[in-house]
């Protein structure tokens, strides 16, 4: 059986994907002990592989190499498996490979088994998978938030950010959302019922943040010159929860904060986190994310692009800035 998938030819440059990843097709290899091959329907566009995509050594996790296909989060049902626990038929969630049939360790892909009763499939990919455990994680535990406190989260009209919102509300926190474009911002403010929007694209975001007031935790998904910006505006032992640094995806820079001070003016703490550090709660935080979810009070605005064909123009969409949601790729049956 000849399978087509995204194959990385070399590092892109910027959110030059195209010149960097090729749809390339091979037969199937023979299925290994302990692995399992998934017809994939979806596959989740997440801005932190682009990471991935890059040389650097002392990200999260090595980059992938050259000539391999590229990897992220897939959905779909087993074909064949040689894993115990997976069978025939079962819905899946996995970290596979942009393809039409991704083939995996069962366990070292984090490999799981989903209830197919829930109505829609992509919230495996949305409120209650990674997006959603990271958005309660960081508000709640990374953040610490209480009730009553005030909660900024940056890239809040992306898959993380607008669930982190909403789970701010739901925690009984005061939520805002830094967003690009009035769109985006009403989106926040008129849909989802946050207190308010400050729009990075727009002028004088010092001054939107100041009308604001100061806040409590901030949620960062972008880093760079933003984070500077809300330094000097949290109050006094605030938590700094770093999510991503969508800022450094692709302009080549680091985050380096020219108000670092703040942090000891202001006694804040700035911790990052990342899903697989809290792994093992998984299924708790997705029992407590549906049961929000199918109460109709966390909800996900879903982006979707049709075909294998077209992952890339999806891909481009995170870093463009071009989507509301979760971005998803949906292949054909």
């Amino acid at each position: 059986m000849q399978n087509r998938f995204w194959r990385i030819a070399r590092r892109p440059e910027g959110t030059d994907f195209a010149a960097a990843l090729e749809l390339d097709e091979a037969p199937l290899a023979p299925l290994g002990t302990g692995e399992i091959r998934i017809r994939n329907s979806h596959l989740s566009m997440d801005a932190g592989t682009r990471m991935w995509l890059t040389d650097r050594e002392d990200g999260y996790q090595p980059p992938l190499p050259l000539g391999i296909p590229m990897s992220g989060l897939v959905l779909g049902e087993v074909l064949e498996s040689r894993a115990d626990g997976f069978a025939p038929g079962d819905l899946v969630r996995a970290f596979g490979q942009w393809a039409d049939v991704s083939t995996v360790d069962a366990v070292m892909s984090g490999a799981i088994v989903l209830d197919p009763t829930v109505t829609d499939r992509r919230a495996w990919f949305g409120p209650l998978g990674m997006n959603g455990w990271t958005a309660l994680w960081g508000v709640e535990q990374t953040g610490a938030a209480k009730p009553g406190e005030r909660v900024l989260v940056s890239a809040a009209a992306g898959a993380t950010g607008i669930l982190a919102v909403q789970v701010a509300k739901l925690l009984g926190c005061e939520a805002w959302g830094i967003a690009g474009g009035a769109a985006k911002c009403a989106y926040l403010t008129d849909e989802l019922g946050i207190a308010g929007a400050v729009d990075y694209k727009a002028a004088d975001v010092g001054g939107q943040l100041d009308a604001a007031g100061g806040f409590d935790i901030y949620f960062d998904n972008v880093g760079g010159a933003l984070l500077d910006q809300v330094l000097t505006r949290m109050n006094h032992y605030g938590r700094i929860a770093v999510c991503g640094l969508l800022a450094d995806y692709t302009g080549g820079g680091r985050t380096s904060p020219r108000e670092f001070d703040q942090v000891l003016m202001r006694r804040l703490r700035i911790e990052g986190f990342f899903s697989p550090d809290f792994m093992h709660e998984g299924p708790a935080l997705t029992r407590r994310l549906r049961d929000w979810t199918e109460a109709g009070a966390l909800v996900m605005p879903y982006d979707v692009t049709q075909g294998l064909e077209n992952t890339l123009t999806a891909y481009a969409k995170l870093f463009t800035g071009g989507n509301i949601g979760k971005v998803i790729v949906e292949l054909d049956a």
